[in-house]
């Protein structure tokens, strides 16, 4: 596949997808999380792969719209609906056994992956408007860094990461 705009080609169709969509806030358009993810790959973990942006800023499509692998597969080629698929849990599953089966298959999975994964918890967990919310995704966070530790390529976004949860736990400490 050309990878030529392909980002801009992601952008569009996860717009599309989440059209309708609001984050938590009922006010918030649900795509600005993805546009966010993808962001914090480029911006703050440097990584401007456009095949990871792409796939950042699809990283919910299957979870979360009509959208499944095959339409991925057909528009953005193989790697990017694998990474899509990596990052989604399946929602046929119930509780716990969703959440040790998507773990494990993150572990797994591309580095690309689990490099949009610590950008999705990253944008979460900076979203967060209480502190019970904050707790809530810094476990969430300390999981993710547990599935995604040992690749080199992620030593910048997971030291990151760290010091997220570290400076969230000392405003906690100190409230």
């Amino acid at each position: 596949m050309n990878n030529s705009h392909l980002w801009q080609k992601a952008a569009a169709f996860a717009a599309r997808e989440h059209r309708g969509q609001l984050r938590r806030d009922d006010l918030t358009p649900y795509v600005s999380h993805p546009v966010r993810v993808a962001l914090t790959v480029a911006v703050t973990f440097g990584c401007t792969d456009e095949t990871v942006l792409a796939a950042a800023l699809l990283h919910d499509v299957i979870e979360d719209t009509t959208a499944d692998y095959d339409d991925l597969l057909q528009q953005f080629g193989q790697e990017i609906a694998d990474i899509v698929s990596c990052l989604s849990k399946d929602k046929r599953v119930v509780e716990p056994e969703r959440e040790r089966r998507y773990d494990e298959r993150l572990s797994e999975g591309p580095w690309k992956a689990k490099l949009i994964k610590l950008a999705d918890v990253y944008d979460n967990f900076a979203d967060a408007t209480d502190d019970t919310t904050r707790r809530s995704f810094a476990e969430k966070a300390r999981r993710a860094l547990a599935v995604v530790k040992g690749e080199p390529q992620l030593t910048h976004a997971v030291a990151l990461m760290e010091q997220m949860i570290r400076a969230a736990e000392t405003r906690a400490a100190s409230a």
